[in-house]
C-alpha cells in the first residue's frame, strides 16, 4: 500500500503545481516521477481524489483537486519527490507573544498537530488554517527558546 500512498501524494502534488489538461499529460508527469501506470489506474486514482476539471487563468481546462484553495498553484514547480522530502515549513514571524508560521498549502494542520503534541513549554497552543499556523507564546518566553522548541518539529526553522 506504500507505493499507492506515494503515488497518490505525488499525483496531488503534480495536479496542484502544474496545469495538466489531459490524462496523457498526467501519466507523462507521473512517469517522470518514477510511476508507470495504466490509464485505468490513473482514472481510479483521480476518482478517489475527487479530481475535477476547471478553467485556469488562461482559459484552458485543467485538473484540480477538491477545495482547490488547499492546493494553490506555484509559479516555479519543483518535482513532486523533492516537495515530499521537505517539512512544509516556509517562514516564521513574531509579534509580541504571538507568532505566525507560513507553510506549504495543506501542511499547516499536521505541523500544528505535531507542535501541540510536542509539549513545548514556551507555547500555549496553536490554531491552524491551510497554510498558516497562529501560535500563542507564554508571556516572557524568549524568542530563541521558542525557536529551539520548534526546531524539534521543524528542523528547517534554524
Amino acid at each position: 500500500m506504500k507505493v499507492k500512498d506515494n503515488r497518490m501524494e505525488t499525483l496531488k502534488m503534480l495536479i496542484s503545481s502544474m496545469e495538466l489538461g489531459s490524462q496523457e499529460e498526467v501519466l507523462n508527469a507521473l512517469e517522470k516521477e518514477g510511476f508507470k501506470l495504466t490509464q485505468a489506474t490513473l482514472s481510479r486514482d483521480m476518482k478517489q481524489l475527487k479530481v475535477a476539471k476547471a478553467a485556469s487563468m488562461n482559459g484552458r481546462y485543467v485538473y484540480v483537486l477538491p477545495n482547490d484553495t488547499m492546493y494553490k498553484r506555484v509559479s516555479t514547480p519543483r518535482s513532486a519527490a523533492e516537495m515530499l522530502q521537505t517539512s512544509g515549513f516556509v517562514s516564521i514571524n513574531f509579534s509580541g507573544n504571538m507568532a505566525v508560521i507560513k507553510t506549504r498549502p495543506g501542511y499547516a494542520s499536521s505541523i500544528a498537530y505535531n507542535i501541540d503534541n510536542r509539549d513545548i513549554p514556551e507555547l500555549l497552543g496553536t490554531i491552524a488554517g491551510d497554510d498558516t499556523i497562529f501560535i500563542v507564546i507564554k508571556q516572557g518566553a524568549e524568542k530563541a527558546a521558542v525557536i529551539e522548541g520548534l526546531s524539534m518539529v521543524l528542523p528547517d526553522i534554524k
